[in-house]
């Protein structure tokens, strides 16, 4: 298999972002880690071997010189895992203006400013591999998260079958992995022990699922032997829903 790809995960300073950042590095690649919290992604690029990408993937200036800077540094990216995401609880009738764009703009706009940006060099080469982190929330009707957040992932699926879409013929897939509770400060910081009990109850196999394992099928996605899969969105939920 073909590896030493040029790769960059956003989110990478939380628990998801950085197990993929490490799995991906175990497998060879060149692993850019793109985070808001500057301070906090130097020092883990710097202890997982990594290339710190200090970004606000809201802000398409800075998607646009982050990309530059790392082709220019790295090499031309041909793996591009969207997992950077802010979370909100509240139901439609609390969503402030200001919450809505906010949720949106980093969940959404920014998985699209970054394909966008990195989409024509992945086609030229006739290889490319995009991943989406969406949510279980989509699939239940925001059951787990507010409204802006879920309908943030539902749009981001619908960025996933679109993009996949365009770009089927040319190498490059698209995918998605809609997790449902992951074993993060989100279950473990900010829930009591009651809380995550209920939420434990809810789980057929009883337990939450580990950022490794979410790891685990982004690169499943990216292998050159996933090539033929595109447009598809892996449940990661623990046996909470089937379709």
């Amino acid at each position: 298999m073909t590896q030493n790809r040029i790769a960059v995960v956003t989110g990478a300073a939380g628990p998801m972002g950085l197990a993929t950042a490490k799995a991906l590095l175990t497998q060879g690649h060149r692993v850019a880690l793109a985070d808001l919290n500057e301070e906090k992604v130097e020092r883990l690029a710097r202890e997982v071997g990594g290339y710190a990408l200090p970004l606000d993937v809201a802000d398409i200036v800075a998607v646009h010189a982050a990309c530059d800077r790392v082709e220019k540094d790295l090499g031309p990216v041909d793996i591009l895992v969207n997992n950077a995401g802010i979370l909100s609880n509240n139901k439609s009738a609390t969503t402030t203006p200001e919450e809505w764009r906010k949720v949106l703009s980093v969940n959404l706009d920014g998985a699209f400013w970054l394909s966008q940006r990195l989409l024509p060099g992945m086609k030229d080469r006739r290889w490319g591999r995009i991943v989406n982190t969406c949510s279980f929330a989509m699939k239940s009707g925001g059951l787990t998260a507010g409204t802006a957040y879920t309908v943030s992932k539902a749009a981001l699926q619908g960025l996933t079958f679109t993009l996949a879409r365009e770009v089927v013929a040319s190498g490059v897939t698209v995918n998605a992995i809609a997790p449902s509770h992951v074993n993060t400060p989100m279950v473990t910081e900010q829930l009591s022990e009651a809380q995550r009990q209920a939420l434990l109850k809810q789980f057929p196999m009883g337990r939450f699922c580990e950022p490794e394992e979410f790891a685990h099928c982004v690169c499943f996605f990216v292998s050159p032997l996933s090539g033929f899969i595109t447009g598809e969105v892996l449940d990661l939920n623990g046996g909470l829903q089937f379709d």
